[in-house]
């Protein structure tokens, strides 16, 4: 009994060999990520990286600038809302759940869009999506012949498809061709958007507000493109920017752009001061200044020495503007004035007397952009 004793305690000391081994690798790691951080001030990966991108250049960081970019825009993902990305709900197109196949498909045409939001009396009241993919199978099913009768025909259908078999008024709803739709509030969290969407498999949502109305769309497109950046198709329109300088120094400006970009493009001298806290777009800017919605062709009065000039607009929402810089305007006929006058040589002292005096009346009289480009010297 002794001997088997022996071989039993001994066989037991292997299986305690691995554990001090293991702890040993990860206590020597620990210790020296502990101490790079004492030494480095390091925090946290998460901060650590944060500050690598913006610290170094990518020749430096080892990340090549795309890579950089979408670094950023992943961590950044964090911190937005699915109301910083959601599509306004002025830009959604949506159709009535009682409308004619034949009217759907000109919808589907013309939105460039590949699922659309179905309501059954307004926006506020919404019952799902449809896709092109389920309208185009249902289409394919009504309009499939047998292949055998097909064969006999004098002049056989293409495809063993009679699209005249088709009913183009038959309503939406009676299609049954409408899925089920994400309900999000606009503070949800993007990524947290991204993940339902992954495990639902519903890649659309709309976005309510505490109300329960309709505040705007978010699609898992929205979601990527704030990390890739922007993705056109081979059907979106060709890309115009924001804000584009004209040839007279004017600006004319998509009412939805960032009031912020908008400000880095015109320059300082475009302060629009707190309004930035309180509105995101040119367009709620105008509004601001106006304390209405204006309409087309409106002139209103800009920070500073600018004016905008509403080019175009609808009842619900302004689109396009124009943004001029009237201090500019009022200088260049004064140049001419000063240099022609330089040219001529300097005036008699009567002429300039009464020059002085029509200069006082004239900066008497209240500003005008008409008014002072053609005043005379």
């Amino acid at each position: 009994m002794p001997d088997s004793d022996q071989p039993s305690s001994t066989t037991f000391e292997p299986r305690n060999l691995p554990v001090p081994v293991a702890p040993a690798s990860e206590s020597g790691g620990n210790w020296f990520a502990r101490t790079l951080r004492k030494l480095l001030g390091w925090r946290d990966t998460r901060s650590e990286l944060k500050d690598v991108l913006e610290a170094m250049p990518p020749s430096e960081s080892g990340f090549s600038p795309e890579e950089s970019r979408m670094l950023r825009n992943i961590l950044a993902l964090r911190e937005r809302r699915v109301g910083d990305l959601m599509i306004p709900r002025a830009d959604i197109i949506a159709v009535q759940q009682d409308i004619k196949l034949g009217e759907l498909v000109r919808t589907f045409e013309g939105a460039g869009h590949s699922r659309l939001v179905v309501y059954n009396d307004t926006l506020d009241d919404p019952v799902g999506m449809v896709h092109i993919r389920d309208l185009i199978a249902f289409m394919t099913a009504r309009a499939a012949v047998d292949p055998a009768k097909n064969a006999k025909r004098k002049k056989p259908l293409p495809a063993n498809l009679d699209l005249k078999a088709v009913d183009l008024s038959l309503p939406l709803s009676s299609a049954r061709i409408v899925r089920e739709i994400l309900f999000v509030p606009p503070s949800m969290r993007a990524i947290d958007l991204l993940a339902r969407m992954q495990a639902t498999r519903i890649h659309l949502a709309l976005v309510v507000d505490e109300y329960g109305g309709t505040d705007g769309l978010a699609s898992i497109e929205d979601i990527v493109e704030q990390i890739v950046g922007e993705i056109s198709d081979e059907h979106d329109e060709a890309y115009m920017p924001a804000v584009t300088r004209q040839p007279d120094g004017s600006y004319i400006a998509d009412a939805r752009a960032n009031l912020e970009d908008v400000v880095a493009i015109i320059g300082s001298d475009f302060d629009v001061g707190d309004a930035a806290d309180e509105v995101d777009t040119l367009g709620g800017y105008l509004v601001t200044r106006a304390g209405r919605l204006p309409v087309r062709g409106e002139i209103v009065p800009g920070p500073g020495p600018f004016e905008f000039e509403v080019l175009d607009a609808d009842p619900r929402r302004v689109k396009r503007v124009r943004i001029a810089r009237l201090k500019e305007q009022a200088r260049e006929p004064r140049k001419r004035s000063e240099q022609e006058a330089a040219a001529s040589g300097p005036p008699s002292p009567a002429l300039a007397n009464d020059n002085e005096q029509a200069a006082a009346q004239k900066d008497v009289r209240p500003p005008s952009g008409s008014a002072v480009g053609s005043g005379n010297p």
